[in-house]
């Protein structure tokens, strides 16, 4: 049973890491993507050939900060374990589950 256990856990944290990886990507491309797009449009229309990279760097500038953004809050939260009912007094006195906020007597 403890093999199940480990192995599931490092199947989360395999998850965990891609996920935050194609987080990382998709908070860098899509800025990029869009003000590039954006650059190309405008570019066509205006006649001009300039605009598509002034907007790629600003989409790119931008993904730099979405990324700055999530790695400050990943690093500004402690680390979770599995919550687990913690029982506490509520201001009347009565202990209540903090899980569900429910008082004894109301259980």
């Amino acid at each position: 049973m403890d093999r199940k256990h480990s192995r599931r856990g490092e199947d989360r944290k395999i998850f965990q890491s891609l996920s935050l990886v194609m987080q990382f990507g998709l908070y860098m491309l899509v800025p990029i993507a869009m003000m590039g797009g954006l650059g190309y449009y405008l570019d066509r229309k205006l006649g001009t050939q300039w605009i598509t990279i002034v907007l790629f760097f600003v989409g790119a500038i931008a993904g730099f900060q979405n990324i700055y953004r999530l790695a400050m809050k990943i690093i500004g939260q402690p680390r979770r374990e599995p919550e687990e009912p913690v029982l506490r007094n509520g201001k009347d006195g009565r202990k209540d589950d903090r899980s569900t906020g429910a008082s004894e007597e109301q259980k």
